[in-house]
């Protein structure tokens, strides 16, 4: 059980630092640029809600890893897409991007919680 509560721990990190970072250094300077898409006000509404609703998507797999009764091969879904996502940032990003080794640890830690 530690080991999903460590997942959903770094889970809930990677939202709430997702959904601020993101719109303080990604989001913000991207709409400022008012030029091609982004002059576009419903794709600014879009891009911006898409980017938050992002980390509510992280929360609730984070409450899903440790809600009593999950199926265990619900949180190895979770676990292994976390594990995904993290490594295909890594490799895209040639770990530029310093979101990559706390999506793949979320990942790997759900999918041991749910081994043991």
């Amino acid at each position: 059980m530690t080991w999903l509560w460590l997942s959903t721990a770094f889970m809930v990190t990677t939202a709430l630092v997702h959904g601020a970072l993101g719109e303080k250094r990604l989001i913000q300077p991207l709409l400022a640029l008012d030029q091609g898409i982004m002059a576009v006000e419903l794709a600014r509404k879009v891009f911006r809600f898409a980017w938050h609703a992002m980390s509510v998507l992280m929360l609730v797999s984070a409450a899903s890893v440790v809600w009593p009764g999950t199926p265990r091969a619900l949180i190895l879904l979770i676990g292994a897409a976390w594990t995904a996502v993290g490594l295909a940032d890594g490799l895209y990003t040639r770990g530029r991007h310093i979101g990559w080794p706390i999506l793949t640890a979320s990942g790997v830690f759900a999918i041991l919680g749910a081994a043991a």
